[in-house]
């Protein structure tokens, strides 16, 4: 199979593969950099960061990608700095906004106004079908297979063909994505690109720690849990200690909160345990993952990992 390019509004990515933006500062400048310089759209995950890191991040991507690809963002919209790090992104020369954990509509006139597309996480045809009534030029359909915070508990092979039934944008399957097997699945089932998170976390350009990218590969199948986060959803993870005791309810809750969100129930501090863990503290870090992060046995550069994608996608009548 020959993948088609991937045109999301005036940008156009020879090869329709984005790059999931993973926080807090696992995405970062060089991950995505890469991603860009191979074909790709690469995101850098805005949520965690400073507003001038934010703008250092993406002029390290940008020198990275050698002027190939797509530069984007993912920001949560949870996060009280939300529209900020979305204003700061489209200033430093942004190429498109990637926006999931809730939903906003100012975000659509701050990219009309700029001409920057701001492509929505969406896990139901509602929110879908709002969002290109808004001005979304594309969505990311994001089942329960995804690492990180889900806005459902149905799987994108469900969700997906719902979707692409009711927009006109393009749809772009997320969650459970690994290989170029994978990826032909998502777009015989419609999609017109895949986003793929935890492969990408599992590379050299990924910013986490050595600890972290070893708990990936050594993962089994039924390490992969849903926790409760404080943001008011669930969240994916690989079972560590610190999952076990949110589960059991044991994880001590903040003595100081610094108001990053802008809903937090407060069980723990979700910034904290995400910036442990990318640190390489996986006892008392939070070790967000997709449901099917045990299949990846190896750490590998960003060109190699594209390599063998398109080398198993060619391979598929």
């Amino acid at each position: 199979m020959k993948l088609p390019e991937l045109r999301i509004g005036h940008l156009v990515a020879k090869i329709p593969i984005i790059q999931g933006g993973m926080a807090v500062r696992i995405s970062t400048g060089r991950l995505a950099g890469a991603v860009a310089r191979e074909g790709g759209v690469g995101l850098i995950a805005a949520s965690g960061m400073t507003l001038d890191e934010l703008r250092e991040e993406i002029n390290l991507a940008r020198s990275l990608s050698g002027g190939q690809g797509i530069i984007g963002i993912n920001a949560m919209v949870a996060a009280r700095q939300f529209l900020d790090l979305v204003r700061t992104a489209i200033a430093a020369g942004i190429d498109l906004v990637v926006a999931g954990a809730g939903f906003s509509r100012d975000m659509f006139q701050l990219g009309k106004d700029a001409g920057v597309p701001i492509v929505p996480i969406a896990s139901s045809v509602r929110v879908a079908k709002l969002s290109e009534h808004l001005g979304a030029s594309a969505v990311v359909v994001e089942g329960q297979e995804a690492g990180g915070h889900l806005g459902t508990d149905q799987p994108m092979k469900k969700i997906l063909p719902e979707i692409k039934k009711s927009v006109s944008i393009p749809v772009i399957a997320a969650g459970g994505i690994i290989d170029g097997y994978d990826i032909v699945e998502a777009f015989r089932l419609g999609a017109d690109g895949v986003q793929m998170g935890t492969r990408f976390a599992a590379s050299e350009e990924c910013a986490a720690a050595p600890a972290f990218k070893e708990m990936y590969i050594k993962a089994i199948k039924e390490d992969s849990i849903l926790i409760k986060s404080p943001v008011g959803m669930p969240g994916r993870a690989i079972m560590n200690p610190f999952a076990e005791k949110s589960l059991s309810g044991d994880v001590p809750k903040p003595e100081q909160c610094g108001s990053c969100l802008k809903h937090c129930a407060q069980n723990f501090c979700i910034i904290d345990a995400l910036i442990r863990a990318q640190q390489g503290d996986v006892e008392t870090g939070l070790v967000f993952a997709g449901e099917q992060v045990y299949r990846i046995k190896e750490i590998l550069p960003v060109k190699e990992i594209f390599k063998r994608l398109l080398a198993e996608v060619e391979q598929i009548n």
